[in-house]
């Protein structure tokens, strides 16, 4: 219902915010509204089962936003609840399936990396017998798996940088930046900084063996204070489907030549076309 107006809002999220018809941002305008809309009423609905203290109310995320309370003690409108969804659906959806559409485009360049990742995830498979079930001690051990999506983060990062505000007066690379004006960090700079990632441009999970890069050089996720509180979710939601690919699938890209756009995380121009084909008993 609303992947569609989805997919426009996020068109229009880093647009020129001119509101005249025909502009990506006026189209962002429209979609937002009737999200919205469609939120509301799902909001009202369970408002009204959770007030009526019914059994069969769903105990999850939106229930617990309806009952949460800012700290003065006031209850959160329904419009502003829709709107945190509304950026719950923004953080986690493309900036997931873009660093998932990655790895599975640098497994496929990559058959050394690929192979290791496969016999770390048919170790944990074995274990678990064709029925078992992931659990959080297994996600714990696919460390190689996660040092080749910290690579692919540094390399692609889903989000491409954000703003900040001066609180004070300073002077950077010869710059003076005045307090109060508005900043934009730059991901894809800080991660292929030769100073603290040799050979930048290579892709090469081992970058990130050991004690790993510096503090504040490998920055998918922000850092310090204001780092993305759904790090280790996003780590668990990737591990899972990674682990559950590698081991009943192999792939190869119909284009090698694909090229990639950003909108605004990136993600392949064509939509990253594969050849799909079952991993059968070969490895099992």
């Amino acid at each position: 219902m609303i992947y569609h107006p989805f997919q426009i809002l996020t068109q229009g999220f880093l647009s020129v915010p001119i509101d005249i018809p025909g502009t990506a941002f006026n189209r962002a305008l429209k979609a937002s509204k009737f999200i919205h809309s469609e939120l509301l009423e799902i909001i009202r609905k369970r408002k009204m089962e959770l007030e009526q203290k019914e059994e069969s109310a769903p105990r999850d995320l939106l229930s617990h936003m309806l009952s949460a309370l800012h700290e003065n003690g006031d209850v959160k409108s329904e419009m502003e609840i829709s709107t945190q969804v509304i950026c719950l659906l923004f953080a986690t959806h493309h900036t997931t399936s873009s660093v998932i559409t990655f790895i599975l485009k640098y497994l496929a360049e990559f058959p050394d990396v690929y192979s290791k990742v496969l016999k770390e995830q048919m170790d944990i498979a074995k274990c678990k017998g064709p029925e078992g079930f992931l659990k959080w001690d297994d996600i714990q051990k696919m460390k190689y798996t996660w040092n080749v999506a910290y690579e692919t983060m540094r390399l692609t990062p889903p989000v491409q940088g954000t703003f900040r505000e001066a609180i004070t007066d300073f002077t950077y690379a010869g710059f003076t930046i005045p307090e109060g004006w508005k900043m934009h960090w730059n991901v894809n700079t800080t991660h292929r900084d030769p100073k603290y990632f040799p050979n930048p441009d290579k892709f090469d999970p081992s970058k990130f063996e050991g004690k790993g890069p510096q503090p504040f050089t490998f920055v998918p996720f922000g850092g310090g204070p204001r780092m993305c509180p759904g790090r280790e979710y996003a780590r668990a939601e990737v591990l899972a489907f990674i682990h559950n690919v590698v081991t009943r699938f192999k792939w190869q890209k119909v284009d090698p030549s694909e090229k990639v756009a950003y909108n605004p995380s990136p993600i392949p121009s064509k939509g990253f076309p594969i050849h799909l084909r079952p991993l059968e008993n070969e490895f099992i």
